[in-house]
């Protein structure tokens, strides 16, 4: 079974900034992207940002210049990087990795993690 550890979430003022990191294990062999999603109570989830094993990026309209994704390939590792952070951000982010491939596997599944919250006061 495929696991997703999240860490770095809490509470910052407005301005400020915070490092969010996703670790993937579980006999991996490959994670065509991994990302990060949000949700608010009442709200859909949507995405904050997306990187792919061949690092192209993809952000949601609310982050861009702001939030920066990255990934480490060999730690089967994702971190967003947020910067700038507004009241607006606050939210519960998970984590995602696509079409996950384990050893002795013929196929490819989705995983989230649990969430980890992030609080921006004003």
């Amino acid at each position: 079974q495929v696991q997703l550890v999240e860490s770095g979430g809490g509470l910052v003022q407005r301005g400020g900034s915070l490092r969010l990191s996703c670790a993937a294990s579980g006999n991996i062999v490959i994670i065509y992207a991994m990302g990060w999603y949000r949700q608010d109570p009442g709200k859909e989830r949507e995405l904050v940002a997306l990187i792919n094993n061949a690092d192209n990026t993809t952000y949601g309209d609310s982050v861009k210049g702001r939030f920066t994704i990255s990934r480490d390939n060999a730690k089967n590792t994702v971190f967003l990087q947020m910067n700038s952070l507004k009241p607006e951000d606050t939210a519960v982010y998970y984590c995602n990795a696509l079409r996950v491939v384990q050893r002795g596997s013929g196929y490819a599944l989705d995983y989230w993690g649990k969430g980890t919250l992030v609080t921006v006061s004003s």
